[in-house]
């Protein structure tokens, strides 16, 4: 018997990434629904080799199902998400809006996964895409050197603003091949050919609610203590964020025991080979589950310094499937109850 899953934004990017994943790595399920906004009612999504009719969130009763994988935005799921956990459905949210609170587990089943024993509100949140990435490769270097500081800068994908953010790079790019002036609706500026550094609105203190997303995240998830300094900037790249990050530890690095720790860790591949082409970039990474890591090498700029190089797949990774990474660690544990 398996579990009656329901997938919350089921038409957006994430939500169609979620259902092919789910499909992907076989998850136990017996009844599945697509869930979405009136407006998209009646559409029709994949889930391996079967078609799903989406159904009105607005009006549907979560009670008897099991686990919902949300999706729809954080105004959506700040409304929907209780609902579904007080009629019994553990509710996996992408959105931002559950991250910060201090009785919902933040987690990535690489780095935490005993978090979600703490869970007492039938909610757990999927951390942002950018964060998932780094605490993935820095957690078998945590665990050797103690993580100190870190100084991040991101290289993010349009994919991480949605298929709109998605169409607005295609049509910038067709269009400066016709003289076609820019429209400028998704992004603050051009993006197409061109880095914004800035992703999301701004705080009191001068970062971006991106930034402020990665430091506090960070000390939610691996360590309180460690101080996290991030410069995050759109990138004219479908998908796949790369972040570059130097990393500052408490004990003495020794660069053969890091190259060891991050080949043997869950969710990472390390290849760095320091010729021409030895590394990997977002292209490359489009549809993998795991993260890359290249370009290791000592900072000699700081005590027991760090710096890499990492990419993932956004929508992966980042999202869809870290969000069933939680429900299958769940499974594993225990801790997710079957209602049928």
């Amino acid at each position: 018997m398996g579990y009656r899953v329901a997938v919350v934004g089921a038409t957006g990017a994430v939500g169609r990434e979620i259902l092919k994943t789910l499909a992907e790595r076989e998850f136990p399920v017996d009844e599945i629904v697509a869930l979405a906004s009136p407006r998209s009612t009646g559409r029709e999504v994949s889930f391996g080799d079967k078609t799903l009719k989406v159904q009105n969130l607005e009006t549907f009763d979560f009670t008897g199902w099991d686990v919902g994988l949300f999706s729809p935005g954080g105004a959506v799921s700040a409304k929907y998400a209780p609902i579904a956990a007080k009629a019994g459905c553990v509710v996996i949210d992408n959105t931002s809006h559950f991250r910060m609170e201090p009785d919902v587990p933040l987690v990535v089943p690489e780095v935490n996964p005993d978090a979600l024993k703490r869970m007492k509100r039938n909610i757990i949140a999927n951390p942002n895409c950018s964060t998932i990435q780094m605490l993935v490769a820095l957690k078998p270097l945590h665990d050797l050197f103690t993580l100190k500081r870190v100084v991040v800068s991101t290289y993010q994908a349009v994919a991480g603003a949605g298929k709109d953010g998605m169409d607005e790079l295609f049509a910038q790019t067709r269009g400066s091949f016709v003289n076609d002036p820019p429209k400028i609706e998704q992004f603050q500026k051009q993006i197409a050919f061109n880095c914004i550094p800035q992703i999301d609105r701004f705080m009191d203190d001068g970062a971006t609610k991106e930034e402020w997303k990665m430091t506090v995240e960070t000390k939610k998830i691996l360590d309180p203590d460690i101080a996290v300094i991030a410069t995050c900037v759109r990138v004219p790249v479908f998908i796949g964020h790369s972040e570059a990050v130097v990393a500052e530890f408490e004990e003495p690095v020794d660069i053969k025991r890091a190259r060891e720790a991050l080949r043997e860790a869950d969710g990472v591949i390390l290849r760095d080979e320091r010729e021409d082409g030895g590394y990997v970039t977002p292209i490359e990474c489009v549809g993998e589950d795991a993260t890359y890591v290249s370009r290791l090498r000592v900072d000699p700029t700081v005590p027991n310094g760090l710096a890499f190089w990492c990419v993932s797949d956004n929508l992966r990774k980042g999202a869809a499937l870290n969000a069933v990474q939680i429900a299958e660690t769940m499974v594993a544990l225990d801790l997710l109850p079957k209602h049928g």
